[in-house]
């Protein structure tokens, strides 16, 4: 485990656990070791961070390239603080240059590490559940590695969008987990990525009980990127 992400377990995680008391559902379905992927509903930035704090392993976040390649004295420190965290750097843009975050992704994955994708491709704008995107079903695919589904329950109160930081007292956040999926040995073809999908987000709202909506998320002010998500 990353150094820093070690740290923010003895700190950032505890205050956490302290302040909102997550409830936490399915950890058993969490894996002791190996690679697996995490794919969830998207409602807030705090997402990451209540699923940082319930999952004892070390987890690899997606972060958008600028946060790696910034100068002066905020662009080193970005660059340390994600470099330390095990982070994933991955391309705004799209196409080839978002695939590479695929390429980085699954040698972490087949060296057993943890991997979150957002397969909906950007943060719920009304807390409904939206069609996802088929990159987490590409990359347990190519990666030969289970998904596990992941709900979160909350978190959009407790941190709405524009909000900088969660706030206690607001809402109960809850963040259950869902049986492995298993799909290896599966086709990677567009009608096959498309199935596995749609069972991933089935799954996924058995365990938030949203209201699903069978198209795309609208887009925010960026394009969706490979992990917060799953967009390619």
């Amino acid at each position: 485990m990353p150094l820093l992400y070690t740290i923010g377990k003895l700190t950032v995680a505890p205050a956490l656990r302290l302040a909102f008391r997550p409830t936490v559902e399915g950890l058993e379905h969490v894996p002791e070791t190996g690679g697996a992927i995490f794919a969830g509903n998207h409602l807030s930035v705090a997402d990451e961070l209540f699923l940082g704090t319930v999952v004892p392993r070390h987890l690899a976040f997606w972060a958008k390239s600028e946060y790696f390649t910034g100068t002066g004295a905020k662009g080193a420190f970005s660059r340390f603080v994600l470099t330390g965290l095990g982070a994933i750097p991955v391309e705004r843009a799209g196409g080839r240059a978002a695939l590479s975050a695929f390429d980085a992704a699954i040698p972490a994955l087949k060296g057993g590490d943890l991997v979150v994708v957002y397969p909906e491709g950007t943060r719920s704008p009304d807390g409904r559940l939206y069609r996802g995107r088929t990159g987490a079903a590409r990359l347990a695919v190519s990666a030969g590695v289970p998904i596990i589904p992941v709900g979160m329950i909350g978190t959009d109160q407790a941190q709405p969008i524009g909000a900088r930081v969660p706030r206690p007292g607001r809402a109960k956040i809850t963040v259950r987990f869902g049986k492995p999926l298993d799909f290896t040995g599966r086709p990677d073809d567009r009608t096959s990525l498309r199935a596995m999908t749609d069972e991933l987000m089935a799954e996924i709202q058995k365990l938030t009980g949203q209201e699903y909506v069978p198209r795309y998320a609208p887009p925010r002010a960026h394009p969706p990127i490979a992990g917060e998500p799953g967009a390619v």
